[in-house]
């Protein structure tokens, strides 16, 4: 079974972006999360930002996130021997959504979904991405999807545990 991983990644808008049409956009992003309406003008315009923000070219200067988590993902090939696509949940391209389907265009069998999100009770890690899996899975019943997540508390403490060691091998 070919298997194909998705590091599904939050996303961070590039700070390079016009600061003005930025502005307008989270605007119109926090009408709509607090569910308000907006004409018909104000969501084509927002549809319209979003798409410049998600799309708007990368690189480790004006995106240092985005780069990382292409060198999360180069690093999790090179580990796994499988390979691995990175999806964005907000302000960056590709969407999780559109990673997925990149895989499965590809010939996944078995799509393994990973987050570096690891704290639970957060929106994308328990309601978003579960939700694009869930969709997705009506649309590819042919493939097989597994979330990864969550992350056991212990292990992240393990996790970071090991980094304060790195940093301070003798713990004073």
């Amino acid at each position: 079974m070919r298997t194909f991983v998705i590091l599904a990644a939050h996303g961070s808008p590039p700070n390079d972006f016009p600061k003005k049409e930025m502005g307008e956009f989270f605007m119109l992003h926090a009408q709509k999360e607090m569910d308000r309406k907006i004409s018909d003008n104000a969501e084509t315009k927002y549809i319209e930002l979003e798409s410049r923000i998600r799309n708007w070219q990368r690189n480790s200067k004006n995106d240092p996130f985005y780069t990382a988590c292409l060198e999360i993902a180069a690093n999790m090939e090179k580990e796994l021997l499988l390979p691995v696509f990175v999806g964005f949940n907000e302000f960056c391209a590709p969407t999780i959504n559109d990673a997925i389907e990149g895989a499965i265009e590809q010939g996944a069998e078995k799509v393994v979904v990973i987050s570096p999100m690891m704290t639970r009770g957060g929106e994308h890690t328990e309601v978003d991405i579960p939700g694009i899996i869930r969709d997705l899975q009506g649309k590819y019943p042919q493939v097989k999807f597994i979330y990864a997540y969550p992350f056991l508390a212990k292990e992240i403490a393990r996790f970071l545990a090991s980094q304060v060691k790195k940093f301070d091998p003798q713990g004073e």
